[in-house]
């Protein structure tokens, strides 16, 4: 493994596992991590299926002139309490 080619962050994680198990055993955990975060970001980025329907609900409204949701935006939020249901929504 070429040491020198690893970032400060794998550096100290590298470090660390050597100064934790033993060097040996440091370098085995961490090359099996360096291969585990290779393999998640080969798998791309995660779409969230949340924000996914709450674009899918409103994109009839992106032409409405009336809609207006200004700079900061809004806040929504799982209503929480005894006989709550339904959304709070808050401007930020």
């Amino acid at each position: 493994m070429d040491e020198m080619s690893l970032t400060k962050g794998q550096m100290r994680k590298l470090n660390a596992l050597k100064k934790s198990i033993g060097d040996e055993l440091g370098i085995e955990a961490f090359t099996k991590w360096m291969s585990n975060q290779e393999k998640e970001k080969s798998e791309g980025v995660k779409v969230d299926s949340v924000a996914v329907k709450l674009q899918e609900v409103l994109s009839h409204l992106e032409s409405d002139p009336s809609v207006r949701l200004g700079n900061k935006g809004y806040t929504i939020k799982r209503a929480r309490g005894k006989n709550a249901s339904g959304f709070i929504v808050t401007k930020n």
